[in-house]
């Protein structure tokens, strides 16, 4: 298992609802890389509830685009962006039942097109949400270019 770093803690402009420390009301996550895998822990607060203890739909397809996203960082070692999401909600997640685990991993890739599938598994260990997530990705000059990609892997996996 390998921790993944966030490369865009130092930049001043960084304040993404997913993932940025910094940000005063966003999801604050991180993430490790097992093996093709991408993997989050979270644990869901009523400031993201739709219904009562229930965690709102569109919160759980923010949390698998970022975690998605993370796995184009991670397993693509380029930046890109969401050109289509697919998400499929099969079970409520229940505030009240606590931490979650997001997972991410590949299954695609042509050209500039990455597919990454998703899932929202809850404490009990059961799929409550999937998605498949399609991201155009930039090469990677353009990625350190255009969205501050680092250029070694050292900044991007703590060993």
């Amino acid at each position: 298992m390998k921790k993944i770093k966030n490369p865009y803690l130092n930049l001043e402009t960084y304040n993404c609802f997913g993932c940025s420390p910094k940000n005063p009301i966003g999801l604050h996550l991180s993430f490790v890389l097992e093996g093709d895998e991408v993997i989050g822990k979270w644990t869901p607060t009523h400031d993201y509830e739709g219904w009562h203890n229930i965690l709102h739909g569109g919160i759980q397809a923010t949390l698998m685009d970022e975690i998605a996203s993370w796995a184009v960082l991670s397993l693509l070692k380029t930046s890109g962006f969401t050109v289509k999401m697919n998400i499929k909600l099969h079970k409520n997640v229940l505030i009240s039942d606590g931490e979650i685990t997001l997972k991410a991993k590949l299954i695609h890739k042509k050209m500039n097109l990455a597919t990454i599938e998703t899932q929202i598994i809850n404490s009990k260990n059961e799929i409550c949400s999937d998605g498949e997530y399609v991201y155009y990705t930039y090469p990677q000059d353009k990625a350190r270019e255009l969205f501050h990609f680092p250029e070694d892997e050292a900044d991007i996996f703590e060993h």
